[in-house]
């Protein structure tokens, strides 16, 4: 059996979160809202730090909220599931990575044009973004 020994504070200073972000993960559906006592705090699952745990690990794999949800309403017995979820998420980056490198390269352009011009009454970046 679970125990509740935590309140918000103790919570979030657990999990490495901050209070706003406990209440943020409550709203949003993440994490589940304890019953207030008509005297005293509210007290939350020790295993509700590992649940924000997850949540964070999960953000920082480029998980939104929305996808974490998802991904615990499933929970561990629904692996093929969390594995095409966590292939499109992979896909949804390699589009991001390869957008991000054609900017890159398209910035060392202007950059390296930059470089050699010499007429100080111009610039190519600045003529470029303007559409000339």
């Amino acid at each position: 059996m679970t125990q509740h020994t935590l309140t918000i504070g103790k919570l979030a200073r657990a999990a490495g979160v901050n209070i706003e972000s406990v209440r943020y993960y409550q709203r949003v559906g993440l994490i589940t809202e304890p019953v207030k006592p008509v005297t005293g705090y509210r007290l939350y699952p020790d295993d509700a730090i590992d649940r924000i745990l997850f949540i964070k690990r999960a953000q920082l794999l480029g998980f939104s909220l929305k996808e974490i949800n998802e991904l615990l309403e499933l929970g561990s017995t629904h692996c093929v599931d969390i594995r095409q979820k966590a292939e499109l998420k992979r896909d949804d980056i390699n589009i991001k990575i390869n957008e991000l490198s054609t900017l890159r390269d398209t910035l060392d352009e202007l950059i390296t044009c930059c470089k050699h011009e010499h007429d100080p009454s111009h610039c190519a970046i600045v003529e470029t973004l303007s559409g000339k």
